[in-house]
């Protein structure tokens, strides 16, 4: 940000809004390269860390750009770092690069650095710390060279870093997320019980939160999520795609292995997968005594018992790849790739397309605000569907990534799970988007889910993430 102005740097180069997100604009002019990286301001001046062309500089708020890169010997800068006066860029494989005259030259600033691969710059007080592809390094201030800060840090593939007052976070690359509280001298995981971290589904049952992973079956929170535990006793598919409450049941959809179902909370689970001829279940939904599976390439499932029985339900379903179901009072949607949204108005024993005005048939999340659906798109973004209407319509204003993996609803506020671009919020039903990340170091987002005041992130390989929902 600089003063109103928000500045987004994308694979197709920057774009500027001066409403607080409501409308962009591209503000390209003079750009050598539209990849952008990193964005940093430093007074009146906007750098812009690019990909293949090196650092850019506007002084005219983004009117117009032109290189800075005299004395910058590597031009792939992945992050950018203001600290006083002084800029720094972390370069792919060159190192640590510094300016104190807004970037008419550069110097390098690799002593010590034994790993140039630079992810992530973060400035914590007078210090300045870079995430490498060989772990976290310090400069402090008055030094005179790098020097390594791992101690405590498990994996040191640093992807991200992240100042906090006097803490700080790292985001690694299978590790999940370590916390220094001593400037990064020493490092703690903040994952505790989760021992994977690759997140795909969340469900919450009262206070309880579960969460399933890819590999290692289910977990339990409650606690709000400071701990988890295993609670996979009886769940011989440790691949949890999808979980749903069903009164006092828990249900997981697993890659390969049907659905399991625990009564306790998942202390024990069993599975129940009678007449379920396809097992590869990536979506579940509830709705009264009845629960509805989406499987990959057999389409929707129905048990009328509590799981003990399923049998198929797809009359008119012509896509049988189900990636996502919801339920608005007596209606059922699927989200199906490839086919769009079909809806049942008679528990699933007929099924009937609605996909007019939805210009992107691959749907990977359903959800339902009040009357009006919700559909995310890999690529697209967020369609909605009013009740009473008759096409989707594309909501997306201040949403700037549009590969929407998961949505989740809070009241009259929507959530939007995106690859690559974190959460973004909704407060009025989708017509205004705006992003949720502020402390969230991992940013593909596979999963969303209310508990109380809290909303919870499921990411691919960083583990589960919580902030206050709103």
């Amino acid at each position: 940000m600089n003063g109103t102005s928000i500045f987004a740097g994308t694979g197709n180069g920057i774009f500027l809004s001066a409403d607080g997100g409501t409308n962009w604009t591209s503000v390209n002019s003079g750009l050598t390269s539209v990849n952008i990286n990193s964005l940093a301001i430093s007074g009146n001046n906007i750098f812009a860390g690019t990909e293949d062309g090196g650092v850019i500089l506007s002084t005219d708020n983004g009117a117009s750009w032109s290189p800075v890169n005299s004395g910058l010997t590597n031009l792939q800068i992945n992050s950018l770092a203001v600290s006083g006066r002084t800029i720094f860029a972390g370069t792919y494989g060159g190192g640590v690069f510094l300016t104190n005259n807004n970037g008419s030259s550069w110097e390098a600033l690799n002593s010590g650095l034994t790993n140039k691969y630079i992810n992530s710059l973060a400035v914590s007080g007078a210090d300045i710390l870079a995430g490498t592809a060989g772990g976290v390094f310090l400069w402090e201030d008055g030094g005179t060279s790098w020097k390594g800060s791992n101690s405590g840090l498990t994996n040191t593939y640093v992807y991200s870093l992240a100042a906090v007052g006097e803490n700080i976070y790292a985001g690694t690359d299978g590790g999940g997320v370590f916390l220094s509280a001593d400037g990064g001298t020493c490092w703690s995981p903040v994952n505790t019980g989760l021992t994977n971290i690759y997140v795909g589904a969340l469900a919450m049952s009262g206070p309880k939160i579960f969460a399933g992973t890819n590999g290692a079956g289910a977990f339990l929170s409650e606690n709000g999520g400071q701990s988890w535990k295993a609670v996979n006793s009886g769940l011989t598919n440790p691949y949890v795609f999808s979980l749903a409450i069903s009164g006092t049941n828990i249900l997981a959809g697993t890659n390969g292995g049907g659905i399991f179902l625990s009564g306790d909370s998942g202390a024990s689970w069993r599975e129940v997968n009678t007449g379920l001829a396809n097992r590869y279940v990536y979506s579940l939904a509830a709705s009264g005594t009845k629960i509805f599976a989406g499987t990959l390439g057999g389409g929707i499932f129905i048990s009328a018992d509590s799981g003990k029985s399923w049998s198929p339900a797809n009359s008119g379903l012509t896509n049988l790849n189900v990636g996502s179901l919801a339920v608005n009072g007596e209606n059922i949607f699927a989200g199906t790739f490839g086919d769009g949204v079909f809806v049942s108005a008679n528990n699933g024993a007929n099924w009937t397309p609605v996909n007019s005005g939805l210009t992107n048939s691959q749907i990977f999340s359903l959800a339902v605000s009040g009357t009006n659906i919700f559909a995310g798109t890999p690529g697209s973004g967020v369609f909605s569907w009013a009740a009473g209407g008759k096409s989707w319509n594309p909501a997306n204003s201040g949403l700037k990534n549009k590969n929407v993996n998961s949505l989740a609803v809070s009241g009259t506020t929507i959530y939007a799970g995106t690859y690559g671009g974190g959460v973004f919020l909704s407060a009025d039903s989708g017509k205004n988007w705006r992003e949720l990340d502020s402390g969230l170091t991992n940013i593909d987002v596979y999963s969303l889910g209310i508990s109380g005041k809290e909303i919870f992130a499921g990411t691919n390989s960083r583990g589960v993430w919580k902030r206050p929902a709103f």
